[in-house]
């Protein structure tokens, strides 16, 4: 084992809890924390404040199991073989909670997680909801070019348009963030309250607790009280040429069609535009208050004085962006993702005052960022880089030479994709297809492709380079192929034997509220 620490922050034995907030398709531009002026985020408007916002945090997959599994793990997706929303997290990935429970941490996740295999902790001692998502191999999908005519009946840009978004008396992704939020605020509150029945014994721990909650990813339904929050406000909707299609790459082509874009008359229709794209204002809302709840309990409980928190999105989403919809591209609306960082004032980095850091940095940057900040010494590999000496240099400056990776490679593509973003440029290398160089600076709506244009074919070289230095797209393109064979006939074998891995939540119901061994004893 060897240490990939390039800072630390060092407060001699007592070690920092942190809390992990996680949001699920949650683009950074339609925040008032990112400086939207009609969205309203308060709390997280408050954490901008008081810590450090990333303007330029990508995923490292845009898309929800993936992403996850590289920002636990603190390796690239194809590294870790995790390349769709049915792929296994293998159990012997160390992560973040397995190197946090070493240290002498209570590790604890409260919402969704999006594991898929039987390994259902990966290292977190406990989870106190099960997940939203199913856990097993039911959503493994095809590469193959000769089935695309399956592509007929998936229609994700439905869900997009009217009647499907819009105002519902109550949802099921909204009870699942009720519980998720129950849950995390009980544990904060049980960990003070010393007649709590709910108490954990690790209170003499510092806690590592992940609070995933799954909006504003879609259906886009909000309830009534939701949607009358932007009651007269400006509801901005997309614009694109009509053309839009003759831009697209043949990664974009290949999404277009797989999501039903083309069979759903959403992109022409400003009905359905405007009443997406108010939910989703209703929606991240939502989230900003469930992040309310938390620092709000963590002040109540006198434990905001030693948590750090981290706030941070899987994944954004096109919300037809460049006539497109969901995730899987690396538009900035799709690979950016929301990242802010809060230090207590008491702890070393808490003095730091509102700061913007402008360098590109990604979610697989926070599990060696996690482990300097409570002095985990040694680790094996990590792919990411710590963030605790940018914490301590943002500036307004440029985004510097810093570079961040990020790859799609099967649902709804149908060949290994990478993107590259150093400095002003992003690349997008399609193995086998076309590619796309963007100068960001110049052209932060990304219409302008300047790959193959003379005057910019060394910065393309460079970048293509550098993908290929660190990725073999031919050896993914293989196992990726041969690992969807195998999960596909296994979910066939699945279904017949009623196998599921999906996670149980354990609570001891008697010795919740008040039982016979609780409070005042009365003699016979």
């Amino acid at each position: 084992m060897h240490s990939e620490r390039t800072a630390s922050v060092d407060r001699g034995e007592q070690k920092p809890n942190i809390l992990l907030i996680m949001a699920d398709q949650m683009t950074p531009f339609l925040t008032g924390a990112y400086g939207h002026p009609v969205v309203k985020t308060p709390n997280l408007d408050r954490l901008v404040e008081q810590g450090v916002r990333f303007d330029a945090a990508y995923t490292n997959c845009p898309l929800c199991g993936p992403a996850r599994a590289s920002l636990m793990t603190g390796r690239y997706a194809s590294n870790i073989r995790c390349y769709d929303n049915a792929s296994p997290l293998s159990c012997d990935q160390p992560s973040i909670a397995h190197y946090l429970s070493i240290e002498g941490y209570d590790t604890v996740a409260s919402g969704k997680m999006h594991f898929i295999g039987p390994d259902q902790l990966h290292g977190f001692r406990k989870r106190l909801t099960t997940d939203i998502y199913p856990s097993d191999f039911v959503w493994t999908t095809t590469r193959e070019h000769k089935n695309r005519t399956m592509w007929k009946g998936i229609t994700h840009a439905a869900g997009y348009a009217t009647p499907k978004v819009g105002v519902r008396e109550w949802s099921i992704d909204l009870a699942y963030d009720e519980e998720v939020s129950f849950r995390a605020l009980e544990y904060i509150r049980a960990r003070v309250d010393t007649g709590s029945p709910w108490r954990p014994t690790e209170t003499h721990k510092p806690f590592f607790l992940c609070v995933s909650f799954n909006n504003p990813h879609g259906p886009f339904h909000v309830t009534q009280e939701l949607w009358d929050l932007y009651e007269g406000e400006h509801i901005e909707i997309p614009e694109f040429p009509d053309n839009v299609e003759e831009t697209y790459s043949s990664m974009d082509r290949w999404l277009y069609t797989f999501h039903g874009v083309d069979r759903v008359p959403l992109l022409r229709d400003p009905e359905s535009l405007y009443a997406l794209r108010r939910s989703y204002y209703g929606l991240v809302s939502y989230v900003d208050r469930k992040v309310g709840e938390l620092l709000k309990t963590l002040e109540d409980t006198g434990l905001g004085d030693s948590t750090i928190i981290i706030f941070a999105s899987d994944h954004g989403d096109m919300l037809c962006e460049k006539g497109l919809v969901q995730k899987k591209m690396f538009y900035e609306w799709s690979a950016r993702v929301p990242l802010i960082i809060t230090f207590p004032d008491s702890w070393p980095l808490g003095d730091i005052p509102s700061r913007v850091c402008k360098e590109p940095v990604s979610l697989v940057d926070l599990a060696p960022t996690i482990l300097d900040m409570a002095g985990v010494g040694e680790r094996l590999h990590l792919d990411g880089k710590s963030l605790i000496g940018l914490l301590q240099t943002a500036d307004e400056g440029d985004a510097g030479e810093r570079e961040v990776f990020s790859e799609m490679h099967t649902e709804g593509v149908f060949s290994t994709c990478f993107m590259i973003r150093r400095g002003r440029y992003k690349y997008v290398y399609v193995h086998g297809e076309d590619s796309q160089l963007f100068d960001l600076e110049a052209d932060p709506g990304e219409w302008n492709n300047l790959a193959g244009v003379p005057e910019f074919k060394d910065v393309e070289a460079e970048l293509k380079a550098r993908i290929l230095d660190e990725f073999n797209p031919d050896e993914i393109e293989g196992d990726v192929r041969a690992s969807l064979l195998r999960r596909r006939l296994i979910k066939k074998a699945m279904r017949y034997t009623g196998t599921h891995w999906d996670y149980a939540p354990e609570f001891d119901a008697t010795k919740q509220y008040i039982r016979g061994d609780y409070g005042p004893q009365v003699d016979d």
